[in-house]
């Protein structure tokens, strides 16, 4: 006897195992929209924010290049204390390579302040548990720099891509993550920047409603062209 994929659904639940069916047909379709639903308002936030500064400061917008700003290493770990409840089951450490990129659109003032639109790139590697796996990012951002002070605070949110969904007790929830920080830049001479960023990792509820991720300290050295 056949069953279409719906009944075969109905009777493997009835039987009192408890699964996820998938109808080869739709499934994709509905994880597509599944995720574009979950379009991280981070993200929405930054771009209303860029608008709101192009209609607003007009006067004061400057079109640059698009143009490499920086690149950089970066390294760090999770903290119990000073993270996004719930905490991380287990110790993760984060190492990557990045790179800055800024775009067309920024916003110049006269009391020394700096506003610009920029594209951040990220590969590296997660670990924890004695597991290690692959994590690529992008994120767009808006960057506020202050120049008398050295310094630029910058916030950020966009999507990573894991290759190890589980490190030990665990289970991040899929490939697809959303990521979003909040960082400090201080300029040293030479080219040189030394900052902090508080950085997060999680699925938004992509995979279900356990979406336990992961908030890290994150430390970087950067070269400024």
């Amino acid at each position: 006897m056949q069953y279409s994929s719906q009944e075969a659904c109905g009777l493997w639940s009835s039987g009192g195992v408890i699964g996820r069916c998938h109808n080869s047909t739709k499934g994709p379709t509905v994880e597509r929209s599944k995720i574009v639903s979950k379009f991280p308002s981070t993200i929405l936030g930054i771009l209303g924010v860029t608008v709101w500064l192009t209609v607003t400061f007009s006067g004061l917008a400057h079109t640059k290049e698009t143009e490499l700003l920086s690149v950089g290493v970066r390294g760090g770990l999770n903290s119990d204390t000073l993270g996004i409840p719930p905490s991380e089951k287990e110790d993760f450490e984060q190492y990557d390579v990045f790179a800055v990129v800024g775009s067309p659109w920024s916003w110049e003032f006269s009391s020394g302040w700096d506003i610009r639109f920029r594209l951040n790139l990220a590969a590296g590697a997660l670990r924890a548990a004695g597991e290690t796996g692959f994590i690529g990012e992008v994120s767009p951002g808006l960057a506020f720099t202050q120049t008398n002070w050295r310094l630029t605070f910058d916030i950020g949110g966009g999507g990573a891509y894991l290759s190890r969904e589980k490190y030990g007790r665990q289970d991040i929830g899929g490939p697809v993550q959303i990521v979003a920080h909040g960082g400090i830049t201080y300029h040293l001479p030479w080219n040189l920047s030394l900052g902090w960023r508080f950085h997060h990792i999680s699925d938004a509820a992509l995979y279900g409603s356990n979406n336990r991720g992961v908030d890290l300290h994150l430390y970087e050295l950067s070269y400024r062209f």
